[in-house]
């Protein structure tokens, strides 16, 4: 087991990612590593009740242990949801193919 596990802790926004690498000791926690990145006090906006948290694309919590090499991902709330943006698009090519044929001579 290393001395000290080497951890990212990453959160992306809309024009840039800010990504900071860590030293901490074994036994640190998502949340610890959230904490000694500077990243809350960066950016007031992340509030961990909220923001959904992950270790390489795969949700977790905040009390989950770390292992060497992980890289600890904080998301933003989606702007839309994607089901009803599925669905305005279905609607969008429904009426499309009705237009489609209308002009053509049979």
């Amino acid at each position: 087991m290393p001395e000290l596990l080497s951890i990212e802790v990453i959160y992306a926004l809309p024009d840039k990612q800010q990504l900071v690498g860590l030293q901490l000791p074994p036994g640190s926690t998502v949340g610890q590593a959230i904490e000694a990145s500077g990243l809350l006090q960066k950016y007031p906006e992340i509030d961990l009740k909220t923001n959904k948290i992950g270790i390489f694309a795969k949700l977790t919590k905040i009390d989950a242990p770390l292992r060497d090499q992980d890289r600890v991902e904080i998301y933003r709330p989606l702007i839309a949801d994607p089901k009803e943006v599925r669905k305005q698009r279905a609607a969008a090519g429904k009426i499309m193919k009705k237009g489609a044929g209308e002009g053509e001579a049979t």
